[in-house]
């Protein structure tokens, strides 16, 4: 993490005064007052609902040492960092911090499965090296550049997840991180309301490869053909991961414990080695994740044994949980957010559970004209994996409309959460697995705080 002297000095020519500064390191780097704590850095943004020149007295109060704030504000005082642009002065300070480090950095991007590859990553390369990872989900024109600004001098990796809205702060993100591997997980219909066609998203999560250096390295996902023909745009070395015989790094005989984990194969074609691995990781489709992690690894010169080592240590991501119902049963809790590849892959956990086995459902936001196709799908490859299955929301009419076609006994829609909470209170049994998912703004979580166990 910066001091107050490297963002002076970082901001040299941008600076419109001359605050009091020091070589202690701030703790973090904040945009809400309500996360200041001592020794944070508070950058004021404004918001198109409100203005963090209002909440700099708050941040100060919260133990915050400096605030980086627009000329415009009127504000003044030797924690007070001035300048015309607190955003460019975030994004500027970033860039330039970067290119001052000396670690390598892993830059990850993808429709979905940037997080969890992103923690499997770091915690691989931290089994051997000293690493930073993006906090939480800081991907964008905002926390992308707090993420590079957390680098300190003695890291010799940082991973950094890579989020955009569009292809010009894709330009951005890229153009910031300068990463020395790119990793892109997959191309899928999430946030077509913002990229357009999936067509789009293909062209702009292809500047993450494309931006790379030729001594750089593409790790790209070999079963998705969108993303496997990126290997034209990018002048860096290629290797492809995934289940397929053309990968390069491979998965092979895989085995789902369940909450146990995963157990595979893992198999470098290039050397022609193999190695068991047993892996914490929860769901089968997670062997991508390992996958993408270990190519990371045996880049950084990791031995296979060592890479397998490290992946059987994995924390797995905090999203996806396991909990109990007051009455015993078993709750899968995926509430956080949801698209179609997410679904699947939680269905497909669920179906890997004894029965009863219940989904319940919700609406998926951001899939633009794919909407309705995308929610049959589901409602498809739903019918096949659970016993029971309901759905919330007014986009999901078409969910349960294709899992009634596909011959699903029981397939229920409601349209709003508390009138599924009423029904499973009355109807979940001791011995059922339940799975909880949609995107974030259907509120799923209130269901499962209202089932599970205190």
């Amino acid at each position: 993490m910066i001091s107050s002297r490297d963002l002076e000095q970082l901001l040299g020519g941008l600076l419109l005064n001359e605050p009091e500064t020091s070589a202690e390191r701030f703790s973090e780097i904040v945009v809400d007052s309500r996360e200041a704590r001592p020794g944070a850095l508070f950058v004021a943004l404004q918001g198109e609902h409100q203005d963090g020149h209002q909440y700099v007295d708050d941040a100060l109060f919260r133990g915050a040492s400096y605030a980086l704030v627009s000329e415009q504000s009127g504000l003044r005082g030797s924690s007070m960092v001035v300048v015309a642009d607190p955003l460019f002065a975030l994004q500027e300070a970033g860039r330039r911090w970067r290119r001052h480090s000396s670690a390598q950095i892993v830059g990850i991007t993808g429709s979905v499965g940037k997080t969890t590859v992103r923690e499997a990553t770091f915690q691989l390369l931290s089994s051997r090296f000293s690493a930073h990872q993006s906090p939480r989900n800081f991907n964008g024109d905002i926390g992308l550049p707090i993420a590079l600004l957390g680098i300190s001098p003695s890291d010799q990796w940082a991973v950094i997840e890579i989020g955009p809205y569009s292809q010009e702060e894709m330009e951005l993100l890229v153009s910031s991180a300068q990463s020395d591997i790119g990793i892109v997980t997959n191309v899928g219909p999430t946030h077509l309301e913002r990229f357009g066609t999936l067509a789009d998203t293909e062209r702009i999560k292809g500047l993450l490869p494309e931006s790379l250096p030729a001594h750089g390295l593409a790790v790209l996902n070999g079963d998705d053909p969108r993303v496997h023909r990126m290997s034209d745009r990018t002048t860096a070395d290629v290797v492809t991961f995934g289940l397929g015989s053309h990968c390069r790094v491979r998965a092979e005989n895989i085995v789902t414990h369940g909450f146990g984990g995963i157990s595979f194969e893992l198999h470098d074609t290039l050397i022609d080695e193999r190695v068991r691995v047993r892996s914490p990781l929860i769901g089968g489709h997670q062997a991508m994740t390992a996958l993408a992690a270990s190519c990371v690894g045996l880049r950084a010169g990791m031995e296979l044994e060592e890479v397998a080592e490290a992946l059987a240590t994995l924390t797995p991501g905090s999203r996806l949980a396991r909990r109990s119902a007051e009455n015993g049963a078993t709750i899968i809790d995926d509430s956080y957010n949801a698209a179609p590849l997410s679904m699947k892959a939680a269905l497909d956990l669920l179906a890997a559970s004894q029965p009863r086995r219940i989904a319940l459902l919700g609406d998926m936001f951001e899939l633009g004209s794919e909407e309705q196709a995308a929610h049959r799908e589901i409602g498809s490859y739903a019918a096949e994996r659970c016993d029971w299955l309901i759905a919330v929301g007014e986009r999901s009419r078409d969910l349960i409309d294709a899992a009634r076609e596909s011959g699903h006994p029981q397939a229920c829609w409601v349209a709003e959460a508390d009138q599924a909470m009423d029904i499973l209170r009355h109807s979940l049994e001791p011995s059922d697995t339940l799975l909880i998912k949609a995107s974030h703004a259907m509120h799923l979580e209130t269901v499962v705080e209202r089932l599970a166990a205190p």
